[in-house]
């Protein structure tokens, strides 16, 4: 994990990486209202949304968010709003014109997804004396957490895909058939596999924040 770390750009650079996504996202969202496309505008005010979460978290919750945690955040939604945009001139999104783009974003998002559900796992196995959570049973269940979280989100899909036909609107988000759902979850289980095996690296410290809020309530 040191030699991984050694490749990541500095402190700085990451927080400059960050606020330049964060003004990309802006720039698609007036994109999306210029072409008066309702699924940019929706996912990348999203994904705008979901960038203000870091500063929120650290500022009213007092939990620290590294600024690798914040570009790995940033990072996922950027890169799912950019999908739904496309370059500039193409008639079509990279969703649909790069074949491995959902690939890389459902992994992406799932490993957000199961570092949430890691870092209240420990949180929960170091505050409580009499829960243990053993390590295998930590990875089965964020395996677990990020599929069952991936079968809600393609029940949303297939729900917002029908109530777009039905009301005869473009779709915020789309499906491309049986076969890409069964690949987005085995890049969902590719991302949740990831973060079960290194999420301790980099979640400890927002793991130790969750047990101390919870200490805190119990006092």
């Amino acid at each position: 994990m040191r030699n991984l770390a050694r490749l990541l750009p500095s402190r700085e650079r990451q927080r400059q990486l960050t606020y330049l996504m964060e003004l990309g996202l802006v720039g698609m969202l007036f994109v999306g209202i210029d072409r008066g496309n309702g699924g940019i505008v929706i996912n990348t005010g999203v994904a705008l949304a979901v960038t203000q979460l870091p500063p929120i978290l650290e500022r009213d919750y007092e939990i620290p968010m590294d600024p690798r945690l914040t570009l790995w955040i940033t990072t996922a939604v950027f890169l799912h709003a950019f999908g739904t945009v496309g370059l500039p001139g193409a008639t079509r999104t990279l969703y649909s014109q790069v074949w491995w783009w959902d690939h890389m974003t459902h992994a992406l998002s799932a490993s957000l997804v199961a570092g949430v559900g890691y870092a209240t796992v420990r949180a929960l196995h170091e505050h409580a004396d009499g829960i243990h959570f053993p390590r295998r049973f930590v990875a089965v269940f964020i395996l677990l957490f990020v599929l069952a979280f991936g079968v809600l989100w393609e029940v949303l899909e297939f729900a917002i895909a029908l109530s777009a036909d039905a009301f005869g609107i473009d779709a915020v988000l789309t499906q491309y058939g049986l076969n890409d759902t069964m690949l987005d979850f085995v890049f969902n289980s590719i991302g949740g596999l990831i973060v079960a095996l290194w999420g301790g690296a980099y979640l400890t410290d927002v793991s130790g924040a969750i047990r101390e809020r919870l200490e805190a309530r119990t006092e």
